[in-house]
Order: C-alpha cells, then sequence, then structure tokens
C-alpha cells in the first residue's frame, strides 16, 4: 500500500469514528462549501474552475467519470446555502423559485485531498444557462456549493459508471464535449495499468481547438471529431463514427435477445449500464440523449451486440434541462 493510500485509510477510520462518537451514520453523499481558487482556460469551448474548502480533504472520488451536483446562486442572486444534512434537498423545494439554486450534474476531474481541491471542467456556451453563465463570469473567491461522496462513507458511495468488465480486451469510447472530462479520466486511468486494453475513442467538439492534449494508453486510437471541421450538426459526427469507423465485435449468439423497448428522452435520460463481470469489448458512449439514442439502436439492433458489455448514458438533452 502506498503512503497516499494509508493516509486516506487512516483518515476514512478517523472520519468514521468522529462520526459514529456523535451518533451518526456517515452518509454516502454530502454537501461540501467551496469557493473558486483558480479558473484555466483549457480551449475555447473547455474550462477548468479548481475549487477549495474546509472539507474538500473529506471528499472522496471512485471513478474516473464521477458524478457531483453543483448548486449555483439563484435566480434573485443568493447563493446556495442549502443545510448540510440529510434533508438538503427539502430544504431546496421548500424555497421560494427565485431563490432556490439550480443544481447541474458535473464530472470531477480530479480530487487532491492534500491541497483540499478539486477540478471540475467546464463547457463554456455563452451565458444562456445557470451553470455556463456563472463560470463565464466567476472569479477567485466566488462561492458555491456541491454534493460529493464522503470521504468517510465505508461502502462504495456509487454515482460513476466506469465499470469494464475483468480482462477486457478492447474498450471503445465515446462522447461529445460533456463527456470529454469523464473520457480523459478514463484514458489517464487506463494508461496507469501496465497492461492496458486497446482503446478506441471517438469525441465530438465545437471546435478543432477544443482537441486536447490526452495522456493515453498505448495501443489507443484517439480520434478528435471537431464540429466546424467536419460541418456537422450536434451528434452526426459520434453516430457517423460508431456506424462506419469503430471497430466492433461480431455478434455473438446469446440466447433470444431481450426487446430493445423505446426511452421517452423528453421526459427521462436513457441510462443503461453494462452488466457483463467478464468479456473481451466494453463499449462507454455519454452524450447528448437522442444521439445516445441512436448510438443504442445500431448497437443493439443494426450490430447485434449484446447489451451487458455496453454503457449507454444520456448526459443531456437539446431543449431541456433535467436536475
Amino acid at each position: 500500500m502506498s503512503t497516499s493510500s494509508s493516509l486516506a485509510s487512516a483518515m476514512q477510520r478517523g472520519l468514521r469514528k468522529l462520526a459514529g462518537g456523535l451518533g451518526q451514520k456517515p452518509s454516502a453523499y454530502r454537501l461540501f462549501d467551496l469557493q473558486l481558487v483558480h479558473k484555466i482556460e483549457l480551449s475555447p469551448s473547455l474550462c477548468r474552475l479548481v475549487f477549495t474548502g474546509p472539507d474538500v480533504n473529506s471528499m472522496q472520488c471512485s471513478g474516473p467519470d464521477q458524478r457531483v451536483k453543483l448548486f449555483f446562486p439563484a435566480a434573485d442572486g443568493s447563493l446556495p446555502a442549502l443545510p448540510h444534512d440529510s434533508h438538503w434537498n427539502d430544504a431546496r423545494k421548500q424555497l421560494p423559485e427565485a431563490a432556490r439554486p439550480p443544481m447541474r450534474t458535473y464530472t470531477i476531474r480530479a480530487l487532491r485531498r492534500a491541497q483540499a481541491q478539486v477540478d471540475i471542467d467546464f463547457v463554456m456556451h455563452g451565458v444562456n444557462g445557470p451553470a455556463s453563465a456563472w463560470a463565464t463570469h466567476a472569479r477567485r473567491g466566488d462561492r458555491l456549493q456541491m454534493l460529493a461522496p464522503n470521504l468517510a462513507y465505508p461502502k462504495d458511495p456509487g454515482g460513476y459508471e466506469w465499470n469494464p468488465p475483468a480482462g477486457v480486451d478492447r474498450v471503445l469510447l465515446v462522447g461529445d464535449e460533456t463527456a470529454l472530462p469523464a473520457i480523459a479520466g478514463i484514458l489517464e486511468t487506463l494508461a496507469a495499468n501496465k497492461q492496458p486494453p486497446q482503446v478506441q475513442a471517438f469525441v465530438e467538439v465545437p471546435l478543432q481547438a477544443d482537441c486536447l492534449d490526452l495522456e493515453c494508453p498505448r495501443d489507443t486510437h484517439l480520434h478528435w471529431l471537431p464540429r466546424d471541421v467536419l460541418g456537422s450538426d450536434h451528434g452526426a459526427a459520434m453516430l457517423h463514427a460508431v456506424e462506419h469507423l469503430a471497430e466492433l465485435p461480431q455478434a455473438q449468439a446469446t440466447g433470444k435477445a431481450r426487446p430493445l423497448e423505446e426511452i421517452d428522452i423528453e421526459q427521462r435520460r436513457p441510462w443503461e449500464l453494462a452488466q457483463a463481470r467478464r468479456g473481451d469489448f466494453y463499449a462507454w458512449v455519454a452524450g447528448e440523449s437522442a444521439t445516445v439514442m441512436q448510438i443504442r439502436r445500431h448497437l443493439v439492433n443494426d450490430r447485434q451486440l449484446d447489451r451487458a458489455c455496453l454503457t449507454l448514458m444520456g448526459y443531456w438533452r437539446a431543449g431541456r434541462s433535467f436536475e
């Protein structure tokens, strides 16, 4: 065990002991008060915001696509000040709409507990939404709240979907700019493996200038799909890549296939997780819901791939806002 792992384990034991002494069971997730310390422009469409807070060393990140909730200033300008207990959501709902902090889902790009810092990468698309608008004007010292996994929680807190089967040989990663932080984290995780799988990654971004230098494992084929160069609409390049460029396994006879039910993406996001514990192939796909649904139909209906090796997630829906 490394020194950092030993320190983390000791911290977890201490936090659990403290919670037990107070007669409380640690929750899987908890609220953290954050303030901005750095704002780093990664590209014209992507910005990294580095946050700190008094309890960030009590946060954990369980996977490279770890999801968290960020709470932004309300329409009336009031800062998020939700209670630090299990009733935060009830308290939020009871606030008048103008004073209710908007909530959006993001991916932890990096967590440095020793420095009490956590990085969140934002897609910058102007001031047409509470998150992008806040990030556009954010300055050092600006404050937010985050719902994130609790280091004191003794079990797996969940909130991440990267879960390739043991012994996987080939991995397919597909996503748009909203999935880029997770894909970058997944590639870094695989790069640290002594024997990483062969990886195909297709990442659609708004501009050629958004194609970042990512750390990748050997035997990785990383394909950037900039919409300005391709002249394509959002999602079209992702779908074309899966249909015509990706090297997919041959369909295997696995008995009667489960019928592919349709999902009303105007009411909920498509969210299907791989179930295979062992296997040669694993696909992780995330992005706009309608595009993910089209990719889902192609992989399952047209290519007849085993759904147990597919993780398919609608991170967002064009024209809708899901909290």
